[in-house]
């Protein structure tokens, strides 16, 4: 990868899309710094109004994202829960392991914003550490799968990726291996053949992506996901529901739409994480569900991901659901008229 095909600050993101530096920018960028992939850039489109544009709201600052200083930069408590090195382990048969804090480009609803906030990063997985959490998942039979993540873990050198896949897999009590990717989204080149082929020889893996909006499904996206999907790998996606990115139901009907068709399945609809820095995405739970309640009916049952949120202070994740039952009666999905349902009594 060379540095030009990536934008490391608003005035070179500003020099690729043809327009003025914004001068109001500045001081976001000091806290959350930028870093955007020539590619994700070139998927803005909206140039009459460049910030309202769904890619622009995604990877470029903006000022909402210094107001609030009251919310908690880790409220899901992933540092209380770390069992062992980049290791977090909140559910009895699941873990996340932080493979690298790189990233294709910094999303600026970012979940984990306080690993690359004023400055930081998160390293790659030393190989001492990697020992450390293998050694952690044998003393502990009852975790079954693995969910890698990070930032980006396809953001890894082939060799390093292979390493890490070979040793989590080489544990007889670990059944799956998820791999959590936005590069399909942001830098899809650089999910190659020969990571693709990496991918597909561990049987029991999924790859997880994050398609967001419409515009994102690419060609280009498209193609890097069959990479894997034609070697037998399958792969499910992620959407965060964001103000002003994809708070619409025909927008979201669409992304859904483009992703079943390309054999994507759309796994979760998240509502925004209460994170410092990124609060200004948030919709509100009940719009979240009004929208659901909106676009299921329109709907296969493939193309219907489950809306949740993530508990803080570790609670884990809960699906919601629009409260359907009005008197014992449930909305036609055809044309919405209330329909009796009664149990049939035992005989």
């Amino acid at each position: 990868m060379s540095k030009s095909e990536f934008a490391n600050s608003v005035s070179e993101a500003a020099r690729f899309l043809g327009i003025a530096p914004p001068s109001d920018l500045e001081e976001v960028e000091k806290h959350y710094p930028v870093m955007i992939s020539s590619y994700y850039l070139s998927l803005i489109r909206n140039q009459e109004n460049l910030r309202q544009d769904p890619v622009w709201r995604q990877c470029m600052p903006d000022r909402q994202e210094l107001e609030d200083q009251v919310s908690d930069f880790d409220p899901l408590a992933e540092e209380e829960q770390m069992a062992a090195p980049k290791l977090i382990h909140r559910y009895v048969d699941r873990v996340v392991l932080l493979a690298t804090g790189k990233c294709a480009t910094r999303c600026r609803f970012c979940f984990r914003k306080r690993t690359w906030a004023n400055g930081t990063e998160l390293k790659d997985i030393t190989q001492d550490e990697l020992e450390a959490v293998c050694a952690y998942l044998r003393k502990n039979p009852a975790v079954r799968e693995v969910l890698v993540s990070g930032g980006d873990p396809l953001m890894l050198s082939a060799r390093k990726l292979k390493n890490l896949l070979e040793k989590i897999s080489g544990i007889p009590s670990i059944e799956v291996i998820r791999v959590g990717s936005r590069v399909p989204v942001t830098f899809p080149q650089l999910l190659t053949a020969e990571k693709a082929e990496i991918l597909a020889a561990f049987p029991s893996l999924w790859l997880m992506t994050h398609f967001n909006h419409p515009n994102e499904v690419t060609p280009e996206a498209v193609k890097a996901c069959m990479r894997v999907i034609h070697k037998g790998v399958p792969v499910l996606n992620q959407t965060v529901l964001m103000a002003g990115v994809n708070d619409n139901a025909a927008v979201l009907e669409k992304l859904f739409r483009k992703l079943i068709a390309s054999r994507i399945k759309p796994h979760y609809l998240f509502h925004i994480d209460p994170v410092r820095g990124v609060r200004h995405f948030s919709t509100g739970i009940d719009k979240g569900l009004e929208i659901l309640r909106e676009f299921r009916p329109r709907l296969s049952s493939l193309a219907v991901p489950t809306f949740a949120i993530d508990l803080p202070e570790g609670g884990g994740k809960v699906a919601l659901q629009p409260d359907y039952e009005v008197n014992g009666k449930y909305p036609s999905v055809t044309d919405k008229h209330l329909i009796g349902y009664e149990e049939r009594p035992e005989s």
